[in-house]
């Protein structure tokens, strides 16, 4: 088992709520320069959950499960940066008012471009929601240190989840990383260059079908565990010749330009210290068994 400084973790209850979906009430236009009016960011999505493909949907930039803001007038602001930077892939959340009052689920990640963190629940507790519903989140997980590799770094994951990720050690001081799709470095689009990676996500650029079909992009669902090769995320996003990042899908793929599916950076490093392996299962929603685990809703 990987050894790391979880008993020196601090754990905070976050508030939030379900945030609304978002539109400008103009048209987008997507990378082609052709018009469109579909649905976007936010809201409280009943069929569409983690675990699920993230194309094909009628939608650009469609977040999963319940998108959850502290501040839904400023976004931008504390407190909803602070629900940002310290919320964690695999930490548990609970609804504390409303119809849906005791209904657990879990962080899935964050989105930059709306500043919201994304929970999963099932469709069951998404039906009684409302947008006026109180969410904790019990947030544990930055700050966390894998004390025998120093130089990869660890961004929002809880420790639980670390311990479910079938990561192994090989002899060459190597960890073997399960995910489900390596992501060459060329694809990588929007949020590159942000200052560092505790909050947000950045997107797998999707524009491109030969690219798209050549290294089965378009087999990415919602929650896979994914592989951003000669990506250093250590201190912001950058390009590295040789990094290894390691980040879950967040949202759906996207029409306009430099987008696609984003994801939430989870482990880095400046070298191949990580050396993914693929594995179609490796996805929080077979770790967790939320939403539709190997397939199933």
């Amino acid at each position: 088992m990987l050894k790391t400084n979880e008993n020196k973790l601090i754990e905070f209850l976050l508030q939030c709520r379900p945030g609304p979906p978002r539109t400008t009430g103009n048209w987008g236009v997507d990378h082609h320069g052709k018009p469109f009016m579909l649905p976007s960011i936010g809201g409280i999505t009943l069929n569409v959950s983690v675990g699920d493909s993230a194309f094909g949907w009628a939608g650009d930039h469609i977040e999963p499960g319940v998108s959850c803001t502290a501040n839904t007038l400023k976004p931008f602001d504390h407190p909803n940066v602070s629900l940002q930077v310290y919320s964690c892939v695999g930490n548990k959340a609970k609804v504390i008012s409303g119809n849906a009052k005791g209904a657990v689920g879990y962080v899935i990640g964050h989105h930059g471009g709306s500043e919201h963190v994304i929970v999963e629940f099932p469709r069951k507790v998404k039906e009684k929601l409302s947008y006026n519903d109180n969410i904790i989140i019990y947030a544990r997980g930055q700050g966390l240190e894998l004390i025998d590799y120093p130089e990869i770094m660890i961004y929002n994951l809880a420790p639980d989840l670390l311990k479910k990720m079938k990561i192994r050690e090989s002899g060459k001081r190597k960890l073997l990383v399960p995910v489900t799709t390596l992501v060459p470095p060329a694809c990588m689009g929007s949020g590159l260059g942000s200052p560092h990676v505790a909050k947000g996500d950045y997107d797998i650029m999707s524009s491109d079908p030969g690219i798209v079909k050549k290294y089965k992009l378009d087999r990415i669902k919602f929650g896979d565990y994914v592989a951003l090769m000669d990506q250093d995320n250590r201190y912001g996003r950058a390009y590295r010749r040789g990094a290894v990042t390691i980040g879950v899908v967040v949202h759906s793929d996207c029409l306009r330009a430099g987008h696609g599916p984003g994801v939430t950076t989870v482990m880095t490093c400046k070298t191949s210290l990580i050396e993914p392996v693929i594995n179609s299962r490796a996805n929080i929603a077979n770790l967790l068994k939320i939403g539709t685990a190997d397939g199933k809703k």
